[in-house]
């Protein structure tokens, strides 16, 4: 049996059975030329490159993801997460990437690594936005690396699912080979070198498989928001959902094109208003203890006051105001003179104060040409001031004085 083959046959696969027999069958040619020769066409161009598009960066999951670089990947046209892992940590860490698009078209491929990639996509999404674009095929471990994402957008062809991990096992007989092979273990080590052949071997291995899918639908729930009791039948049971079927059952959010996401995230981001979760207090108390824990104050809002404490004071604040506007007529009301009447109503009307009415009836006074002495003749009840220069600039301010004082008695 061929070193490549016997490698691949031992660990673990996250990958389609029609991908995983051709790969198999790949690596047990591995020592015909010809057979390496017949695959380089697989190869994508810029398999491992990552391309940047208006500060969109596109990183491609295409062929059958290993973790490290070898020469699957390098002949086959197959990924590895090791190589994967830098290119995204490169588009995290670059500030003119706004976005990042994982460009998956995979059957899937070694558990090994998967894990590890997911966890790093899905801890990334929270730096930046990370969609998942599938427009060939996202199966088994390419699905785990898809659901890490923000959002997995879906071509209408798209297959998407085979949630499950499998083991594929060669029984080489000693017919076909014409040789015989003996492995040796340690008594404490009795499930070390298992006898595929038997049924308590196949049961023991199926224990390892069922770990490891245990953990695979665990990471699918945690990624997409889900009970982990809901996964295997959103994945039809590892089987495959295509397009609308696939975002129906919620392995996918929604359909679309790669060219029409690239245009989608290269747009500006719309500037989206800051929210904040607001800190009510009820007392001075409870305003310390919010400052105390280190509360933002522009977060804390003072307790409304409840309905009665609102009418009660809707109350109190009406008759105030009915009695200052009591006052306020009463006042003006005092200074009143003969031929006024017209500024006395004009002041009560317009909401004018005492004082202001008191300058206003001695402007019109003047205006008038009513002598200062017959102002201050009507005046006398407010006030027995007389002026001491004796002169018209005097009488003038005792005429005021004796207005104002009026307007004071208000």
């Amino acid at each position: 049996m061929p070193r490549a083959l016997e490698l691949a046959a031992s660990q673990p696969w996250l990958m389609l059975p029609d991908a995983l027999d051709n790969l198999l069958t790949i690596a047990d040619r591995m020592g015909d030329p010809g057979a390496l020769e017949s695959k380089t066409g697989i190869r994508l161009e810029n398999s491992r490159t990552v391309s940047v598009r208006n500060g969109v960066a596109i990183i491609p999951v295409v062929g059958p993801v290993f973790r490290y670089a070898n020469l699957f990947t390098e002949i086959s046209g197959a990924t590895s997460t090791q190589v994967l892992a830098t290119d995204l940590q490169s588009a995290l860490d670059d500030p003119s990437i706004k976005s990042i698009i994982l460009n998956i078209d995979s059957p899937g491929g070694v558990a090994a690594g998967i894990n590890e990639l997911a966890d790093q996509i899905h801890a990334g999404r929270a730096r930046k936005r990370i969609v998942a674009y599938v427009g060939g095929t996202g199966a088994s471990a390419a699905y785990w690396l898809a659901s890490a994402a923000s959002e997995i957008v879906i071509d209408e062809t798209a297959l998407l699912g085979s949630i499950g991990v499998v083991v594929e096992a060669v029984v080489e007989g000693e017919a076909s080979s014409g040789r015989k092979r003996y492995q040796i273990v340690s008594r404490n080590a009795p499930n070390k070198r298992l006898d595929m052949a038997t049924e308590e071997g196949r049961a023991k291995v199926g224990e390892t498989v069922d770990a490891m899918g245990e953990v695979f639908v665990a990471k699918v729930a945690r990624n997409l928001g889900v009970a982990s009791d809901a996964v295997p039948a959103m994945g039809d049971f590892g089987g495959l959902r295509v397009g609308a079927a696939a975002v129906e059952s919620g392995l996918a959010h929604r359909l679309g094109s790669l060219e029409g996401l690239i245009t989608e995230l290269a747009k500006p981001a719309a500037t989206q208003p800051r929210t904040f979760t607001m800190t009510t207090v009820n007392s001075t108390a409870q305003l310390r203890e919010a400052l105390a824990a280190g509360t933002d104050p522009n977060t804390i809002e003072i307790a409304s006051a409840s309905q009665p404490e609102l009418e009660t004071a809707r109350t109190q604040a009406s008759a105030q105001a009915v009695t200052a506007e009591r006052e306020r007529i009463k006042g003006i009301n005092g200074l009143a003179s003969k031929g006024f009447e017209t500024e006395i109503t004009a002041a009560i009307d317009s909401g004018a104060s005492v004082e202001a009415t008191a300058l206003q009836l001695f402007k019109a006074a003047q205006d008038r040409g009513i002598s200062l002495s017959a102002i201050k003749a009507d005046s006398t009840r407010a006030s027995t001031s007389t002026p001491t220069d004796g002169n018209a600039q005097g009488e003038r301010k005792a005429v005021v004085g004796a207005i104002v004082a009026g307007a004071s008695r208000r």
